[in-house]
């Protein structure tokens, strides 16, 4: 299989897949349970829903690894299984979605703020990254998704950990972003033009942002990314943002509703569009076509960075 960094060196467009949480909830996971315990209980449920989103037509699955790092593992006294977690997330999504689709390991948030904001030392959150990302480079992972990222400066931290666990594999980091009257920034006060600078510096090969927002907000944070960054974009959009109906969390946008925004994701520079919460196999149905039928025809296209070479 071609390696993931060169087609997107190539300048393709790829298809990532959905939710995760939003599939494994629908499944039974309980309130208040970890995710990734499911990797050593149920790693039936994680091959499912890997296969489901291969069939729908994604290029790239995302393995149930979000939660693996140590401290967020140790809030459900699951410090002691980082390697086995993530090794078994790797391998029931390696298994469900078969051969010729890439297998990412997600890395998200630890759960804990770092110093002065609280009391987690950076070079501990460090070590707990290292110890994560080696865990799924061994697994045989193709990249590596640092996501759903508020504070930059722990975003940089998972990234340095993950080009030190493999300096061969791609890098993607995204943060989430809310909407304010002053633009687009995280809960801690990050612009985009910040992200992109200060998570290209520690290595990102992509940036961009997932979760928190719908398409159409998406396309805006697409765009003004493609003002500031010198590195592909990968998107990750919900769909919508969730309203409770009948205790229930529902997101209102239809698979055909975000697929008519792929065009613009696009020419914001966007090398991997995937869903985020609320969005399921048909979402990422609907936006593979999309994408097939944008670039159809059409020479894949190049980004040039601003010291002249490919992205």
């Amino acid at each position: 299989m071609e390696r993931l960094a060169d087609r997107l060196q190539a300048g393709e467009v790829l298809v990532a897949d959905g939710a995760m949480g939003t599939l494994l909830i629908e499944r039974g996971l309980p309130p208040g349970e970890a995710p990734e315990s499911l990797n050593l209980r149920r790693p039936d449920l994680l091959e499912e829903i890997a296969r489901l989103y291969a069939e729908a037509g994604a290029q790239i699955v995302g393995a149930n690894t979000f939660g693996g790092s140590p401290a967020r593992l140790a809030m459900h006294g699951l410090a002691g299984e980082v390697e086995a977690i993530n090794r078994t997330g790797v391998e029931a999504a390696r298994r469900g979605a078969g051969e010729g689709i890439y297998v990412a390991g997600s890395c998200g948030p630890s759960g804990r703020l770092l110093k002065p904001y609280g009391d987690a030392d950076p070079d501990e959150i460090y070590a707990g990254f290292l110890r994560q990302t080696g865990a799924l480079v061994a697994a045989g992972v193709d990249a590596i998704y640092v996501e759903t990222m508020t504070d930059l400066a722990e975003a940089r931290l998972a990234v340095r950990a993950a080009k030190a666990a493999s300096g061969a594999i791609p890098v993607a980091a995204t943060m989430t972003f809310d909407r304010t009257r002053r633009g687009f920034y995280t809960v801690m006060g990050v612009d985009i033009p910040a992200a992109a600078a200060g998570l290209a510096e520690v290595g990102a090969d992509l940036v961009g942002a997932n979760c928190g927002n719908g398409i159409e907000d998406m396309v805006l944070i697409a765009r003004a990314f493609a003002a500031c960054a010198e590195r592909p974009l990968l998107i990750q959009s919900n769909a919508g943002l969730p309203e409770t109906v009948g205790g229930r969390l529902l997101y209102k946008e239809t698979p055909e509703f975000m697929a008519a925004r792929v065009p613009e994701l696009i020419a914001a520079g966007a090398a991997v569009i995937g869903g985020c919460c609320g969005t399921t196999p048909a979402h990422i149905r609907a936006l593979r076509q999309a994408v097939d039928r944008t670039m159809s025809g059409r020479r894949p296209r190049a980004k040039e960075t601003r010291e002249g070479t490919q992205a």
